[in-house]
């Protein structure tokens, strides 16, 4: 096996390009799954007659396991290494993709959706402090920009596969395809994915601690929350506002939408090598601006500039989080360790403002319409923005 210097691996290193190769492929499947139902949740909302509000419980429900999940899969992975939770991780949640094609009931694929979400924990938990351990320095904020841009195109393949199978043959063509396309994924996981070569065990509470103390970490929680939320909102009742008039479109035309995502894959990869010229602190609170501008537009009535809203909104949304999620491990490490620690603290107020604020978007569609949703969008970036501000004000720790 190649063996690696601590400085880490470099662009155009055979190491870069398999260590780059499997995360985009593990992001890609996890996010497909987590977000498969999304397109989904008119048809849901038909099939097994329930209200918007109760269909989005498939995203929700998934997210808050995941959620949870990432409290327990951060510190684990202190002690039991990164890549062998990470292989496990997309596997295990691939085969749960096949379970939930198949389920019987309303509430069993709650269920599995919820138990599917606790199995993905182990990549998002892990994929940060990973990078920072196995890629130099110089290049950690590319490589950051190119997982996140894995899990933008995970996330539009996910809405988009399902959209268009679900138009085709319903909802469980939609899941096993979503399925099929993981378990592909998790087998490239396994073949390409190289051991750690920097990775040391770390364990006690003092680390647990400090990352819960340390302000600059604590407000970037705040920001993955709020913005996340505010993502997530949008895109729950994006697809009952396609399908309402004056629209009216089914779930594969709503479904390409989501090519949208592409900018979110370009903006991650651009936001990394923009934060590695000229600092994170600058890139951040740039990003929170460009989301909130996409948010505005939506609310205009034409097809066209609604969709250029979304595309607006998703670039400047992946463009905070990608830089934010590499600052996260960053700052952590440069504190004195609890990478793998920060990176699951950020990610649980990620899914959990994902949960929250994602769910409370079917009562908001459903009682104040768009406006409503933009309403709430609107306000949880601007809490996002006051953070990204204050961010730049915080002790640098190489930041």
């Amino acid at each position: 096996m190649q063996t690696v210097a601590v400085r880490g691996y470099l662009p155009g290193e055979a190491g870069y390009r398999r260590l780059s190769a499997a995360l985009f492929a593990a992001g890609l499947a996890t996010f497909a799954m987590l977000y498969s139902t999304q397109a989904l949740l008119p048809e849901l909302a038909r099939v097994f007659r329930v209200s918007p509000s109760q269909s989005a419980f498939s995203v929700s429900l998934a997210t808050l396991g995941l959620g949870v999940a990432l409290l327990v899969a951060g510190p684990a992975s202190e002690v039991i290494g990164r890549t062998k939770l990470m292989r496990w991780s997309v596997a295990a949640a691939a085969a749960i993709a096949v379970l939930c094609a198949l389920a019987p009931s309303w509430p069993i694929l709650l269920a599995l959706r919820g138990l599917q979400g606790v199995a993905m924990a182990g990549l998002p938990a892990v994929a940060m402090a990973y990078l920072r351990e196995e890629v130099h320095d110089d290049s950690l904020a590319r490589a950051s920009g190119l997982y996140i841009a894995g899990t933008a195109v995970g996330g539009m393949t996910g809405r988009l596969v399902a959209g268009g199978l679900a138009e085709l043959g319903g909802w469980r063509a939609a899941l096993g395809g979503i399925a099929l396309l993981a378990v592909a994924c998790a087998v490239l996981v396994a073949v390409l994915l190289p051991d750690s070569q920097n990775f040391t065990k770390a364990t006690g509470s003092r680390q647990t601690l400090r990352v819960l103390k340390d302000p600059a970490l604590l407000g970037l929680y705040g920001t993955a929350a709020t913005a996340m939320g505010a993502f997530v909102a949008v895109y729950n009742a994006t697809g009952f506002r396609l399908a309402a008039e004056p629209y009216g479109l089914g779930p594969g035309l709503a479904g390409l939408v989501f090519t949208v995502y592409l900018l979110g894959s370009a903006s991650s990869a651009v936001a990394g090598r923009l934060a590695d010229s000229y600092g994170r602190r600058a890139v951040v609170p740039v990003g929170c601006l460009v989301t909130m501008a996409g948010v505005a537009l939506t609310l205009a009535g034409p097809l066209p500039l609604v969709i250029a809203g979304l595309a607006v909104m998703t670039a400047g949304f992946f463009a905070v989080h990608g830089v934010a999620s590499g600052w996260v491990a960053v700052r952590a490490h440069a504190g004195g360790g609890g990478t793998g620690q920060a990176a699951s603290f950020y990610l649980f107020a990620y899914y959990l403002g994902s949960s929250v604020f994602g769910g409370l978007a079917g009562t908001a569609w459903t009682h104040a319409a768009w406006p409503g949703v933009a309403a709430e969008a609107g306000g949880l970036l601007l809490i996002t923005l006051v953070l990204a501000l204050l961010l730049r004000r915080s002790a640098k720790l190489t930041t």
